[in-house]
This record gives structure tokens, C-alpha cells and sequence, in this order.
């Protein structure tokens, strides 16, 4: 059996093809009301096809959020299941937006159903919590290096609220964040061109120069758009690691939407200012 091409060199080449963005496939009741849908498993199945139909052939990487299927229960997980299968049919990565985090077995259940090649959730990746201790994500780390998968774990999320426990400094004088980061760095140490394990860093929070954020990985950026940061932030934010950065960005797309031209001209626009912003760094 052949090994599998590497989620980070994977994700290279996507990003270096397609241009440096990820969409995040967000259908919240506001957003489908602003489409003209329902808060039903209908209109949830409209505005997810749409979206793929429209930016799979396009965008590089895409960042469904679960919870916003889950909520519909086993038939909206069903529409989850044909975005991601179609998406990855169509060539673009999915970063499966779950946030998944537990011990032993518990961990081993949540990488199967994500990062197991038959699942019928498999992913190109997956976000994960690593707050009890980086240790516990192990299930996740092996079963995503046998299967080519990639994970984004949470180092310096751009909530506020992250800070009491990710900035929170440990007995040896290192915040818990920057051990996170460190344990990426670890994991992504002999990779070529860049390593699958990437990390969470809010495009949001400002000067991160205090950090180590050269993990030879990918930093996955949320906060572009609504959230009130911009392409041309990015270098300030992650300085010599911007290269790696795959910014993230939901509704700045989305609410262009339900248009199909609108949708891929504002993908379009996010992916040539992201680019002349990692260029000018």
C-alpha cells in the first residue's frame, strides 16, 4: 500500500495553485435568513450546496463548522457528509471545524470518525482542543499521519475569553500557549515543504512577536472579514511566519451569497489581498 501524500504538502500545493484562502462553511439562522431560507433542513441543504457548487473548483481550502449541521440532527450531518465528499471530489481540503478534544478511547472514536480514511466524515484535517494536555490528542496525531490528515490545534484562539487559559503562564515560565506551539514545532520537525500539524492563531490579536509561531506547520487564521481583521494585517500579526498562515474567512464570502458569481468574485478578492499582503511581507 502506497503512503499517503502529506496533508501539509497537500495543503502547499493548494494554496500555492489556488491561492491563500480557506472559506468557512457557516450556515447560521442569520445568515440563511439573509439568503431568503428557512432555519430548516431544507434551507440548510440550499445554502451548502450552493456554497460548494459555486467554490469547490476555486478556493483552496474549506472550514465547515459541525455544529451548524449538527444542530439539524442525523439529516443535517447527512448534508455535511455530501459537502465534504463533493468538496474534496471537486479538489479542495476540508478542515473539518469540530474542535474535538477527550482521553483514551474517547479520543481514538472522535480521530475515527474524522480522520479514518472510509468515514464517512473523513476530512483533510481537523481541529482539535488540546486542553487536556497536548498528550491526549495522540489517538488524533497517528491516525491523521497514517491517512495523510492534518490537524489545527488550539494554540491562540481570537476569542477574548482564550486568553485566561492559553496566555496562563506554567511553572517553568512558558505560557500554555506557546507550549501548545512548541509541541507543534515538535511534531512538524522534519517535515518538507511544511508539516500537518498546524496550530490556531487569531488574525485578531495584534503583535504576536512574543510567540515562536515558526512550528513548520500551518497557522490557520480566523477573524477576517466580520471579525474586523484584514488581509493587509497579516504579516504585522505573524511577521516571518506569514507564508504559512491559511486565513480564514466565513461570512466576509458568504453573506455575498445566495449569488454564484458573487460568491466566487468575493473568494476571488479575499485570496488577491491575502496574496499581495504575503507578498509585500
Amino acid at each position: 500500500m502506497s503512503t499517503p501524500e502529506p496533508f501539509g504538502a497537500r495543503l502547499r500545493h493548494a494554496m500555492d495553485t489556488r491561492g491563500p484562502l480557506c472559506v468557512g462553511i457557516d450556515p447560521h439562522a442569520s445568515l440563511l435568513g439573509a439568503w431568503g431560507l428557512g432555519d430548516d433542513v431544507q434551507g440548510l441543504e440550499t445554502f451548502t450546496r450552493t456554497v460548494v457548487e459555486a467554490l469547490a473548483e476555486q478556493v483552496a481550502v474549506f472550514k465547515p463548522q459541525s455544529a451548524f449541521f449538527e444542530r439539524f440532527g442525523s439529516r443535517g450531518v447527512a448534508v455535511l457528509e455530501r459537502a465534504v465528499a463533493d468538496l474534496r471530489a471537486a479538489g479542495g481540503l476540508v478542515v473539518m471545524d469540530a474542535k474535538r478534544g477527550d482521553i483514551g478511547s474517547t479520543m481514538a472514536a472522535y480521530a475515527e470518525t474524522y480522520l479514518r480514511k472510509d468515514a464517512p466524515l473523513f476530512s483533510d484535517a481537523l481541529t482539535v482542543s488540546p486542553y487536556l494536555g497536548y498528550g491526549s490528542l495522540a489517538p488524533a496525531v497517528e491516525l491523521a499521519r497514517e491517512n495523510g490528515a492534518g490537524l489545527f490545534v488550539l494554540a491562540l484562539t481570537s476569542n477574548p475569553e482564550g486568553a485566561e487559559v492559553q496566555r496562563a503562564v506554567r511553572e517553568d515560565g512558558r505560557s500554555v500557549g506557546a507550549t501548545m506551539l512548541a509541541h507543534l514545532a515538535a511534531e512538524n520537525a522534519s517535515a518538507a515543504p511544511m508539516g500537518s500539524c498546524g496550530a490556531v492563531v487569531g488574525a485578531t490579536l495584534g503583535d504576536l512577536s512574543t510567540f515562536d509561531l515558526d512550528i513548520n506547520g500551518p497557522l490557520l487564521a480566523p477573524g477576517i472579514g466580520a471579525q474586523g481583521a484584514t488581509p493587509a494585517d497579516l504579516p504585522r500579526v505573524f511577521g516571518a511566519a506569514v507564508r504559512d498562515v491559511v486565513p480564514n474567512v466565513s461570512r466576509g464570502v458568504l453573506r455575498a451569497g445566495p449569488d454564484a458569481g458573487a460568491l466566487r468574485g468575493a473568494a476571488a478578492r479575499f485570496a488577491d489581498e491575502v496574496r499581495a499582503a504575503v507578498a509585500a511581507a
